[in-house]
C-alpha cells in the first residue's frame, strides 16, 4: 500500500477516537464537533492531515504567539501535545508543570491556538509515573502495583475516577495509561521496579485496567493501553537503548490487550520500542508492520488508534535515523507519532522536518 493511502487511513481514524466518550462536555467530544464545523475533515489537505498525526512535547510553563509550539500548532496543524514535568532524559529541568493554576492556564492557551481542538496528553498512571506530583500541589496517587495487590477493582475504579476528574479540571483529555504489561520480570527497570504493572496475572491486569478505563471514560478522559505487545519481561529500558525481549517474552503478555479489545474498551494502544525476533526479525514493535498491522489489527482485531511511544527514545533514535523511523512507523500502522521534544539538535522545528520527510516520501 502506498504511503499516501496509509496516511489517509490513519488520519481518518483520528476523527473517531473522541466518539468513545459519553460526555458531550468533554474536551475530546469538542474535538469531533469542532472538526465537523470546519470545511470537513475529509476535505482537509494532506499537510493538515500529516500535522494531525504528530504529538510533541515542548519547554515552557506558558505559551505566547511567538513560542515554537504556538507556531507548530498554527502553521503545521499539530494534532496534539504531551505534557511533562521534567526532561524525560534524566535532566532536572522543569518543562510544563509548575502548579494546578499554571497548568490549567497553559492548556487553555494551547487550545486557543488551534482551530481544531488539540489532544493534550500526559502520563498519569499513578504512583511513581505521575507528571502531576505532590511537589507541584497535586494529590498523591496509587500505583498500579499497589492497586493490583489489593485485589479490589472497585478501589481501582475509585482511584482512576479521582485522577480523571483531576485531568479534566486541568484541560487534559488524553491519559497515556493504563499500563497493561505483565509483571513477569520484577527486576525490569522500567516496569516492574517502578510498580507500573497491576500483576503478573493477565486476568488481574485486565480486570483492573477495565476498571481504570471505565472510570476514566465516565469522566471524559481517553485512555491508552501500553506497551504493545508487552514490555514487562524486558531486562533493559527502551528509553536508554536497544531492548530485546525475544528470550523472555510470552504470548500471555498479549492477553490483557486481547481481552480489553474484545470488550470494546480499548480507546487507543501505544506500542513499545521492544525487539522480538519471534514476531519480527527485522524491526522493533513500533516500526514493525508484522506487529501492528499483523498481530494487533489482524490477529487481535483492533480497529482503533495506534500511538507510538516517544520516537526520540534511544531504542529508536540510536538505531534508526529520523527518516527511517518516521516512514517505517507509518508503514507499520502508527496513527499518531510522539516526539518528546518539538525541536531538533539545532533548535529547529522537528514538526516541520517530519512533515518534510513524509511529503518527500509521497512525492
Amino acid at each position: 500500500m502506498k504511503l499516501s493511502s496509509i496516511l489517509l487511513i490513519s488520519t481518518s481514524l483520528l476523527l473517531f477516537l473522541p466518539s468513545i466518550l459519553p460526555s458531550a462536555n468533554s474536551p475530546a467530544i469538542s474535538y469531533k464537533a469542532k472538526v465537523a464545523k470546519n470545511t470537513g475533515y475529509d476535505n482537509k489537505g494532506l499537510d493538515f492531515k500529516i500535522g494531525q498525526m504528530l504529538m510533541v512535547g515542548f519547554r515552557g510553563f506558558r505559551v505566547g504567539d511567538s513560542h515554537p509550539i504556538a507556531i507548530d500548532i498554527r502553521k503545521h496543524h499539530l494534532g496534539g501535545v504531551v505534557l511533562y514535568d521534567r526532561d524525560i532524559r534524566g535532566k532536572k529541568l522543569q518543562l510544563n508543570i509548575e502548579s494546578p493554576k499554571q497548568l490549567k492556564a497553559l492548556t487553555r492557551d494551547l487550545q486557543g491556538l488551534s482551530d481544531t481542538a488539540l489532544f493534550i496528553a500526559i502520563d498519569y498512571e499513578g504512583g511513581v509515573i505521575s507528571r502531576l506530583k505532590l511537589e507541584y500541589g497535586f494529590p498523591a496517587t496509587i500505583s498500579h502495583r499497589q492497586l493490583g495487590k489489593t485485589g479490589d477493582t472497585a478501589l481501582t475504579y475509585k482511584e482512576a475516577g479521582k485522577m480523571a476528574k483531576q485531568l479534566k479540571s486541568l484541560g487534559i483529555n488524553l491519559n497515556l495509561a493504563p499500563v497493561v504489561d505483565l509483571n513477569t520480570n520484577p527486576k525490569n527497570p522500567v516496569i516492574g521496579k517502578l510498580g507500573r504493572s497491576f500483576s503478573e496475572n493477565p486476568d488481574i491486569v485486565s480486570n483492573h485496567a477495565l476498571a481504570y478505563i471505565n472510570a476514566s471514560r465516565e469522566n471524559g478522559i481517553i485512555t491508552t493501553l501500553k506497551h504493545f505487545p508487552g514490555h514487562g519481561s524486558s531486562d533493559t529500558d527502551s528509553h536508554l537503548g536497544f531492548t530485546d525481549v525475544t528470550q523472555k517474552w510470552s504470548p500471555a503478555e498479549l492477553e490483557p490487550f486481547r481481552q480489553i479489545v474484545r470488550k470494546g474498551k480499548a480507546d487507543a494502544v501505544m506500542t513499545a520500542h521492544v525487539f522480538n525476533w519471534r514476531i519480527d526479525p527485522d524491526y522493533p514493535a513500533t516500526l514493525s508492520k508484522k506487529t501492528i498491522s499483523g498481530l494487533l489489527r489482524e490477529n487481535l482485531q483492533y480497529k482503533g488508534v495506534v500511538i507510538s511511544d516517544d520516537l526520540q527514545m534511544k531504542a529508536i533514535a540510536d538505531n534508526y535515523g529520523l527518516e527511517e523511523a518516521v516512514i517505517k512507523s507509518i508503514e507499520a500502522g502508527i496513527d499518531i507519532m510522539i516526539f518528546s521534544k518539538n525541536t531538533d539538535e539545532e533548535g529547529k522545528s522537528l514538526v516541520k522536518k517530519v512533515k518534510s520527510i513524509i511529503l518527500g516520501a509521497i512525492a
